[in-house]
């Protein structure tokens, strides 16, 4: 368990009401920070949340002698990299565990300095993310790595060169790695099966910005002509479909009603028909989105996650607390991570009814069908939820057990609340402000 420190007491049965605002991308804002290592020049990176990712990053910057300052204007960041600089291992490794970026810095200082340390890594525990692939991306363009006791030493004895990679998976974080690496690399580098996600578009448009030169292909094929130099960008991050997403499933499973301020269509649309064919009702304007229960039972459906332009695997978990109080047995196939659906133990202990499976239930047979991976559900409901002592397991399933705990009857323990903040700005006050009842452990209001 953790300290009364990062213990949420949630009291249930209250829906959530009123308006909250969404700001940058947490899997674009952090990378389109580690892109700015490579210009010349300091760039201007707007819509940024105040997220954990953030300050680990904005702190790993500073270490390797980036300038990081506050803008003109709200959730605005100068970063000026005119004065990279080795940073002390120790201070690099104070960041391990604390978030998994740390290995996007590899190209860009390899660029800028011909070598590169990156600690052990962390992030949630929801499937196998192996790192070696990344090492193995950055050996073709010519790096040498070698591991010791406290993390992997990179060198560039030559300028990096452009090569021809083929993903196994669209990958959205080997993707990012070989565009980081391969615009200031030597030559033309063809990337295939990479991610497409809204967030790769958008650090692509940094990038360019910035003076690369990168063609998308409608095959997930990506041609990168490196350049010599990079100057700096200016850029709005799009904004967070994830979050956006999390709080429109808190409206439905509590009966609510929320307007995301910043939420777009065009990025979620996957999730919007979804949204729609269980039974909840949104509303779009040029600002932001409104999410609600129309009232009735909630409908049954069939769920399979992909990458994009298939349903997030990031939008399952916060959905499925939803479909525990829909009508009928719903079916989830998770095919992006084989352990994301480890989450719903804790959903059964409130009261919910989910069966897992081996067996793909899917449309389709997935990567994970033969390895003996609980990775399909059968959610059965409607089914009330009682409050319990829950411990967070990785950030969307933690925000998950938030919605739950608010759908629920009684109070709820939430243990490890500080995990969320690496993904959902100002998450408490937020809750709040929709009108939650939540509380520390010492009577505090939040």
């Amino acid at each position: 368990m953790t300290g009364t420190d990062d213990v949420l007491l949630v009291h249930g049965g209250t829906p959530l009401e009123g308006e909250i605002r969404v700001r940058g991308a947490k899997n674009l804002v952090p990378k389109a920070m580690v892109a700015a290592l490579l210009g010349g020049e300091p760039s201007r990176l707007r819509n940024v949340p105040d997220i954990r990712d953030v300050r680990v990053v904005r702190g790993l910057l500073q270490l390797h002698g980036v300038t990081v300052r506050p803008g003109d204007e709200p959730g605005e960041l100068v970063l000026d990299p005119t004065h990279v600089e080795s940073a002390n291992v120790a201070d690099i490794d104070a960041h391990a565990g604390s978030s998994r970026i740390p290995i996007l810095f590899c190209g860009p200082l390899l660029h800028r300095l011909g070598h590169a340390f990156i600690p052990g890594l962390g992030g949630c525990d929801i499937g196998g993310r192996p790192i070696d692939f990344h090492f193995d991306v950055l050996r073709q363009f010519g790096a040498t790595i070698e591991k010791r006791a406290d993390g992997q030493y990179l060198e560039a004895p030559q300028r990096l060169r452009g090569t021809k990679i083929r993903l196994p998976y669209p990958s959205v974080g080997a993707t990012e790695q070989v565009l980081l690496t391969a615009v200031l690399a030597e030559g033309v580098t063809e990337l295939s099966n990479a991610a497409v996600e809204p967030e790769i578009e958008d650090l692509i448009c940094v990038l360019q910005k910035m003076g690369a030169i990168i063609g998308v292909d409608t095959d997930r094929t990506i041609r990168i002509t490196g350049v010599d130099k990079l100057g700096g960008y200016n850029h709005q991050a799009l904004p967070d479909r994830l979050e956006a997403a999390s709080w429109a499933s808190a409206a439905l499973a509590t009966g609510g009603n929320i307007y995301v301020r910043g939420a777009q269509q065009r990025s979620m649309m996957t999730f919007l028909n979804t949204y729609r064919k269980v039974g909840g009702a949104f509303e779009i304007d040029d600002e932001g989105i409104r999410f609600w229960h129309p009232g009735g039972p909630l409908k049954a459906i069939a769920l399979e996650t992909d990458v994009h332009p298939g349903f997030q695997t990031d939008w399952q978990q916060p959905l499925v607390v939803a479909l525990t109080q829909a009508s009928g047995l719903s079916i989830v196939h998770e095919t992006v991570y084989e352990s994301r659906l480890g989450f719903t133990s804790a959903l059964n202990q409130m009261g919910a009814h989910i069966q897992l499976y081996r067996e793909c239930l899917g449309g389709s047979a997935c990567r994970f069908g033969q390895r003996n991976f609980l990775h399909s559900a059968v959610v059965s409901g409607p089914t009330k939820l009682q409050g319990a002592d829950l411990v967070i397991p990785d950030l969307r399933g933690g925000f998950s057990y938030l919605i739950a705990a608010l759908a629920a009857e009684g109070t709820s323990r939430v243990h490890g609340i500080d995990l969320i903040n690496r993904g959902y700005e100002n998450f408490m006050e937020k809750l709040v402000e929709l009108g939650a009842k939540v509380e520390l452990p010492a009577g505090d209001l939040v």
